[in-house]
């Protein structure tokens, strides 16, 4: 499920598209750091079970099926981060739509 903050945006800099990047640059921020933790985690714990070693992670191949799927979240992903841009695309786009069915 895809998460939407709800209410206004903070606003920290006048241009409005600085602040656009910012909370692109945050969420991003934010995701990557979560994920490192869950990462360094897992990778320790099987390392300490004896389970993988970093080397067998690093050398790891995906298969076609895996790499797929890992397509399709990667989408799902940027269109997360990507939110702020895609929502005012189909804001000027509902405005464009508007100007031309009053002319």
């Amino acid at each position: 499920m895809v998460k939407i903050a709800k209410g206004k945006r903070p606003v920290y800099f006048e241009d409005p598209q600085t602040n656009k990047l910012l909370s692109i640059i945050m969420a991003l921020t934010g995701e990557i750091s979560v994920l490192r933790e869950r990462l360094d985690t897992i990778e320790r714990l099987l390392e300490e079970k004896n389970i993988l070693s970093s080397p067998e992670i690093e050398s790891y191949q995906p298969d076609e099926n895996i790499s797929q799927k890992r397509e399709k979240w990667r989408e799902e992903y940027l269109e997360r981060i990507l939110w702020v841009l895609k929502e005012e695309v189909e804001a000027l786009n509902q405005k464009s739509s508007n100007q031309k069915s009053s002319s």
